[in-house]
Parts: structure tokens; sequence; C-alpha cells
């Protein structure tokens, strides 16, 4: 018998960015631009997917510029992840060492490397890190860059090497990596950016506003962990809340998903706490906080929103947008095979 999704708590209006079909058209030429997405197979699902709707959902307020940059963050995200999480390579950490470091190079500042022919996830993230960071602060890029290289390392060494050892996490330790291997932390830095604030590093470390955003980007993490659920169980990925919980506490499928929807309407409520104690903390940061938490709500309705209604998370359909594998590891890590 086929489990049920249960209803996920969300006390969010559902709302939309106007410029998605303009946000659409970029995306087609910034992917066929950077060879991101090569066959026409690929473009197809690609397509299907709807990036452009899912940008506007969690980005709702953002102009039609910022809304392009945001995109294409997002799009190269999804499209890397895809290749850690579902593809070989996410299952053989050395070989994914190389394109790290050409990565981090780019992040450091040296810019795509120029002895040799950079593979197009480089070629991309070169040209979203220019385009990103000159109207940024110090401060933020410093922020932004870590979660960025800590999402790629973790990604690559503690989830690749889980999988090669067979080793299923334990819930706790999972928790707090998964806000880092899905890269919501990162997302979440681009707030700033769309809603034309900078955060001090007093609000970036007050306790209220450490739990606001953990709980936010807990509720974006575990609701995708729902949705993906059934198609990571095809493909046997164990880095699931829902399959740590079945694994770990012994419930059934249906108990497991239940358990899970209950845990994120906790956080939400945690999150609404910790909401209302900062903007009570601080009335004289209003204008910076409100579009700040406006920004995480987004996120954790959008987010939602998207995963009912894209066939990304189809079990039918593992292969979703992917590229053949030998297509993939050229586009990843550089090596041509013809």
């Amino acid at each position: 018998m086929e489990s049920e999704l249960p209803d996920i708590y969300c006390p969010f209006p559902q709302r939309t960015n106007p410029h998605v079909g303009h946000v659409r058209e970029h995306l087609d030429r910034w992917t066929r631009n950077t060879g991101l997405v090569h066959r026409d197979s690929a473009r197809e699902r690609f397509e299907q997917a709807d990036f452009g709707a899912f940008v506007g959902m969690v980005y709702p307020t953002a102009d039609s510029e910022n809304l392009d940059l945001v995109a294409d963050w997002f799009v190269w995200l999804f499209l890397v992840d895809d290749q850690l999480d579902d593809g070989h390579l996410g299952r053989s950490p050395d070989r994914v060492r190389k394109v790290v470091a050409m990565m981090q190079s780019v992040v450091n500042g040296a810019g795509a490397p120029a002895d040799v022919e950079p593979p197009a996830a480089v070629v991309a993230l070169a040209d979203l890190w220019e385009r990103t960071m000159p109207t940024c602060a110090a401060h933020w890029r410093r922020r932004f860059s870590w979660h960025l290289m800590t999402y790629l390392t973790t990604a690559t060494t503690w989830e690749a090497g889980n999988r090669a050892d067979d080793v299923v996490p334990p819930e706790a330790t999972y928790i707090e990596k998964r806000r880092h291997t899905g890269a919501i932390h990162v997302c979440m830095d681009l707030i700033e950016i769309v809603a034309g604030i900078e955060a001090p590093e007093s609000i970036h470390n007050d306790p209220r506003f450490i739990t606001a955003l953990e709980a936010s980007c807990n509720v974006v993490c575990w609701a995708n962990d729902v949705y993906s659920y059934e198609k990571e169980q095809v493909l046997g990925e164990i880095h699931n809340l829902v399959h740590l919980v079945r694994h770990h506490r012994g419930y059934g499928e249906q108990q497991s998903l239940d358990h899970v929807c209950t845990e994120i309407a906790t956080e939400t409520e945690r999150f609404l706490a910790a909401e209302h104690e900062l903007l009570t903390a601080y009335p004289q940061l209003s204008w910076m906080l409100e579009p700040y938490l406006d920004g995480m709500r987004s996120w954790m309705r959008g987010n939602l929103d998207w995963s009912r209604q894209t066939p990304r998370y189809n079990p039918a359909d593992v292969s979703q947008y992917k590229e053949p594998e030998q297509y993939l590891e050229a586009t990843v890590l550089g090596v041509r095979q013809d």
C-alpha cells in the first residue's frame, strides 16, 4: 500500500514573482551559454522542472535583474547537487576533489584556471561570482563564501564517504549537516541581495536570529526530504530524514512521514516565536529585519508550493533532467569523453 504524504503545516501566504516569464527565458539562455544543460532530452526535463517558477515563489519580491541572478545560482546549485546525490560522482569522494579545488580557486578570487579548459560548472561559477560580489559587503562575502564551500566540501566528503562506506548517520548529525548539504544557507544569504539590505554581524550573531534562520532552514530541508523520499528510495539514497527515522526508530513508512511532518510544524512554530522576539528586541531595525524574515517565510512557503507541483520528485523518472553519466562527468570534472 502506497503511503500518503501528510499535510505540511505552513501558515504563510502563497506568492509569486511577476517576472517569472522573463526569468524562464533568461535561464534558457544562460544554461545554453554556460553549457550546463547540453542535450535536448536533458533540456526538456530541465524545462519541466520549472526552476523559474521555483525562484519566483521563494523570492517573490525580487526585481527582474536580481531574480535572474538568484535563478542562475539556483540552477548551478541544483545541477551540481544532482551529480553529488544521484550520480556515481557522489559515491566516489576522490573523483570530485579536482572540481572542488577549481571552485575554491574561483571563490578565493583567482578565477577559473587558465592552464586547463575548465568544466562548465566552474565557468558558470566564475560568471556568477563576477556578477554577485562587486557590490557586496566584505562580511557578507566571507559568510557567503564559507557557506558555499561548506556545502561543497560537506556534500563531497561527508555524504560521499557515508555512501562509499555504507554508513547511515545518526539523526542529530544528519539534521546539523543537512542545512549545509542542501545549500539552504547559500540561498538564505541571497535574501540580502534581493531585498537590498545589509544585516550587520551583530544581528547574524544574535541567538534569536540564529534560531529563526536555523528553524526556517530545517523546515525547507525537511519538507524537501518528505517530497523527495520516494524518489530517493528508488535511487538508494540514505541521506533523507524520513529514511533515517525509519532506520533508527523502527517506524513504518507512513509513521515516519507523519513524524517528520510533525517536526516541521514544530520548527515552524519555533521560527514564529524567534521572529516575534527578534522584532520586539530591535524595533529600530524593523526596516531590515522584516524583509529578511519575510524572505525566510517566502522560502518555507515557496519551497512547499513548488515541491507539490514539480515533476522533479517523480520516482517514475529518476533521470529527471540529467545528462548521461559520461557527459555529466565531463561537465563537472572537465574530462571530455566523446
